[in-house]
C-alpha cells in the first residue's frame, strides 16, 4: 500500500522491451535508500517490484497487463516517474489509501491557471467516473489528489505550487494519457452491494434495497 504522497521524481535511464513486456530501468536516489529486491516501488502510480538495484537505480518488470491497462507503455529514456515506497508502520498517511493498482487511464484536455494554482481537467471513462467524487480522492500517476469537479465526461484537480515542484503533473501536456487509481471504498461497497454486474447496474439504490440486505 502507498499514500500518494510522492517521495521523488526519477528518471527512466533505459527501457528493455520484450514481444509483450518490458524492463524498466530508473535512476533514483531517495526511494533507494533502505530498499531491496522484492521491494514495492510505486513507479507513475503502477506498483513495480524492485528486481534488481544498486546505488543509483533499480530495474523492475512490466508485464503485458500493466502496459495494455496504464500509460507506462509511452515512457521512453529520459522520461521522469513519480515515486514512492510503499508504506510502513511508521508513515504518515499524508495522501490516502493507495493500491499502485490502476483502474485505468484518463486524457488530459486542459489546464487553466488560477492565481498561485493550476486546474487540470481530466477525461475519463464513464465507467472510472462512477468512482469518482466530488471531494473525494483520487490518484493520477501516482499523486494524491482531492477531485474539485466532476462531470458526466471529465473531472478537475487543482494543482497548489507544492505539488506542481514535487510531482510530474504539470510537466504533462493537452492529449497526455496518466493512470488513474480511484478510492478504494466506493469498489468495495459497489461488490459488497452487488452492484457491479451489468444486471444490477441498472438497479437504483433506494433506502427499501439497503434495508434488505442489510445497511439500513
Amino acid at each position: 500500500m502507498f499514500t500518494g504522497i510522492v517521495e521523488e521524481i526519477g528518471t527512466i535511464s533505459s527501457i528493455q522491451k520484450g514481444a509483450k513486456s518490458s524492463v524498466l530501468t530508473v535512476k533514483a536516489q531517495k526511494v533507494l535508500e533502505d530498499a531491496h529486491i522484492g521491494d514495492s516501488i510505486m513507479t507513475n502510480g503502477v506498483c513495480l517490484t524492485i528486481t534488481d538495484m544498486d546505488s543509483q537505480t533499480f530495474k523492475a518488470d512490466v508485464m503485458s497487463e500493466t502496459l495494455d491497462r496504464t500509460a507506462l507503455g509511452a515512457l521512453k529514456n529520459g522520461s521522469r516517474l513519480n515515486l514512492e515506497r510503499a508504506l510502513n508502520l511508521q508513515t504518515r498517511l499524508g495522501g490516502h489509501m493507495v493500491s499502485g493498482h490502476i483502474d485505468g487511464t484518463g486524457v488530459i484536455s486542459h489546464f487553466r491557471k488560477d492565481d498561485n494554482a493550476v486546474w487540470v481537467t481530466v477525461q475519463a471513462d464513464p465507467s472510472l467516473l462512477k468512482y469518482i467524487i466530488e471531494k473525494g480522492s483520487i490518484a493520477i500517476d501516482g499523486i494524491s489528489l482531492t477531485v474539485a469537479k466532476v462531470s458526466g465526461r471529465d473531472f478537475q484537480v487543482s494543482i497548489i505550487p507544492h505539488t506542481a515542484d514535487e510531482t510530474t503533473l504539470l510537466q504533462h501536456k493537452v492529449g497526455d494519457r496518466v493512470n488513474l487509481e480511484c478510492d478504494l471504498i466506493g469498489k468495495y461497497v459497489e461488490k459488497l452491494l452487488g452492484l457491479s454486474s451489468e444486471e444490477n447496474n441498472q438497479k437504483k439504490l433506494t433506502e427499501t434495497y439497503l434495508k434488505h440486505n442489510g445497511f439500513a
